[in-house]
């Protein structure tokens, strides 16, 4: 396309120098065809293109190629630059004419008016273009500034507000889950029946790790690790103090990457609040096996014949399938005569994301700061 424009920009003025019926000199031809040979150049140095033209115009054949010289000179060039070039373009073929042809007043200014306007109408159209692209390119940064404005806007109101419900809601459950901390602890400080005792203690470290997962989620404790893979045994072993029969079997090899371990233990943790909730008492099944550079998790108890079941894609499972989903897997659940079932396969490659990213919410530091 570029070779193209350049063979235009020389061929045309070229033609139009060939065209010419008569001639004020013998010179005048080779003079104008001289110019537009040099067009070309005007990408390198216009002025360098505009300076053959002076002779072609004193010829008398040199506007075809002056002009496009000029328009160049308008495009690149300084305002300084362009007004000498102007200038020098309309005096030198305008004062050679008057003072060959001995012009009276009135037609010398004529002829410098018009000398003037040819030189002058191209280099101003060409300084117009280049002044409406810089300005339309202003505004295109503008526009993109006002519009990243807006959205850090947005961002800062979104994490006040997200900072704000995080206040609230530690304040007012986290209250709470202290007072149930100290309550069992002064239990198991004053009764005299060991079976209370290790309940109320037990229900203690359960209101403590409640409020530091808590925090934790809520950006406000960022030195509490979370539980991952290696954290299930602790769960199941925890889940059967509380008085669930669970059978676990881990027929896996090794150890998955961290968002995928986290997930686990967030599928099986809320597997087994449902059986706490609604199948209290349930024999629970928790396998763990791995295939094909997959993690699959399958927890399966029987379903109590009353009251009725709630839907299986309730409140606890719809979000756990959103925080398998971050982690590169899925989550079904089936719900057969006299069972239900919850099942996640988890990717055990690592995946692009960096090792410190959590899966329910992204890393340690965007917590912090939320």
């Amino acid at each position: 396309m570029v070779i193209l424009l350049e063979l235009l920009a020389v061929l045309v003025p070229g033609a139009m120098v060939l065209m010419a019926g008569s001639v004020p000199f013998t010179w005048s031809i080779p003079a104008a065809l001289l110019a537009c040979l040099a067009l070309p150049l005007r990408r390198l140095n216009p002025s360098l293109a505009a300076l053959p033209c002076l002779p072609a115009l004193v010829g008398g054949l040199g506007w075809p190629p002056t002009v496009v010289a000029l328009y160049r000179v308008g495009r690149k060039t300084s305002p300084p630059v362009m007004i000498t070039w102007v200038a020098a373009a309309a005096a030198v073929p305008a004062t050679f004419v008057v003072v060959r042809e001995s012009l009276a007043p009135n037609q010398a200014l004529l002829t410098f008016a018009f000398a003037l306007f040819m030189a002058g109408a191209p280099t101003a159209l060409g300084a117009l273009i280049t002044t409406r692209r810089s300005l339309t390119a202003s505004l295109t940064e503008a526009s993109r500034a006002r519009t990243a404005e807006v959205e850090a806007r947005e961002e800062g109101a979104k994490a006040a507000e997200r900072a704000r419900i995080a206040r609230e809601i530690h304040d007012a459950v986290g209250h709470h889950a202290t007072l149930i901390a100290v309550e069992s602890a002064a239990l198991a400080a004053t009764t005299d029946d060991p079976e209370t005792r290790e309940t109320a203690l037990r229900l203690r470290a359960l209101a403590k790790e409640s409020l530091a997962e808590m925090r934790a989620a809520l950006g406000l404790l960022n030195t509490e690790p979370t539980p991952g893979y290696d954290g299930i045994p602790h769960l199941v072993e925890r889940a059967r103090a509380a008085g669930l029969t669970v059978t676990y079997e881990d027929r896996t090899s090794g150890t998955p990457p961290p968002a995928t371990g986290r997930a686990a233990y967030r599928v099986i943790q809320e597997a087994l609040t449902n059986v706490t909730k609604h199948a209290p008492g349930a024999p629970t099944r928790v396998t763990l096996t791995q295939q094909d550079k997959r993690l699959t998790i399958t927890v399966t108890n029987p379903t109590p014949p009353s009251p009725p079941k709630p839907p299986p894609d309730g409140h606890g499972l719809h979000g756990l399938r959103e925080r398998v989903a971050l982690a590169g897997g899925t989550l079904t659940t089936t719900q057969a005569e006299g069972s239900f079932e919850v099942e996640a396969s988890l990717p055990t490659t690592p995946s692009k994301v960096d090792g410190n990213d959590s899966t329910f919410g992204g890393s340690a530091q965007t917590r912090a700061n939320a």
